[in-house]
């Protein structure tokens, strides 16, 4: 285990941890090389058993024989660069998480169809950038039965640092795909487009129809505009979670736990 001391910001050796963004970390010329950062040793060792590739480990010293001697056990030739709490934190921005970052290999992902291919309960994100909410998407989709999330291509990297922190991981568990055709191209692999949106022909999410399908894609749109009117009225179906006392509608991390919890496949 190679044991590397940083004293400086500019440190060549680092830079990956602070100076690429994350647009630059997903490397769209060559997707192979593609790097992902990963934060907390519960999050890493997720990922690690989810089969990633491990390069290197930035962390407090003190965390060697601590927080991250696990990690390290797993991977006894990992490189380790270490420094002063107060470099870290300049250098990542902020405190680190429990103390550890991991810089994995960027795994590859399937493509839209093989993924529709295995699958009998989708979630579908489509058009929504903000890392906190498709983070909470993927715990819930992951967690309550669902086979595997469609991200449009206007939607935020799933793959996202802080999108994988708020996922706990579940990233890593849940198949997932970018969908870079229309929505009612799921139609060929007989899924039923479910719509989550307020409007006057709208169904309840538990109506028995939805549970009857053999296949579903249910379609989340952003936080603040909701899902575009051209994806509502291609839908199969417009769905509403019944509300009380005048509330009009949940975010959008909330309304997907519920879809969730009532659409998911009851015996994953």
């Amino acid at each position: 285990m190679p044991v590397i001391e940083i004293h400086s910001l500019d440190d060549t050796m680092v830079q990956i941890y602070h100076r690429l963004t994350d647009h630059q970390l997903r490397n769209r010329l060559h997707p192979e090389e593609g790097v992902i950062i990963v934060e907390s040793p519960k999050v890493i060792l997720t990922a690690l058993k989810a089969g990633l590739q491990p390069l290197s480990l930035l962390c407090e010293s003190r965390h060697i024989r601590g927080d991250a001697a696990p990690i390290i056990a797993r991977c006894p030739d990992i490189t380790v660069f270490t420094g002063s709490r107060e470099l870290l934190s300049s250098l990542t921005g902020y405190t680190l998480t429990r103390g550890v970052l991991c810089a994995m290999r960027r795994p590859q992902l399937s493509t839209w169809q093989e993924l529709c291919a295995a699958s009998h309960r989708l979630m579908v994100i489509n058009a929504v950038c903000d890392t906190t909410n498709i983070g909470a998407i993927f715990r819930s989709a992951a967690a309550l039965g669902f086979d595997g999330a469609l991200l449009t291509t206007d939607s935020c990297d799933a793959f996202n640092r802080r999108t994988v922190r708020v996922s706990m991981g579940t990233v890593f568990k849940l198949p997932w795909a970018w969908l870079d055709a229309p929505m009612d191209s799921l139609h060929a692999f007989g899924f039923k487009t479910v719509a989550m949106a307020l409007r006057h022909d709208s169904i309840a999410l538990d109506d028995k129809r939805l549970l009857d399908e053999p296949r579903l894609a249910v379609v989340m749109g952003t936080e603040g505009d909701g899902l575009p009117m051209e994806a509502i009225d291609g839908a199969d179906y417009v769905v509403k979670i019944p509300m009380a006392r005048s509330v009009d509608s949940l975010n959008v991390a909330a309304a997907s736990a519920v879809a969730c919890w009532v659409l998911g496949n009851r015996n994953s």
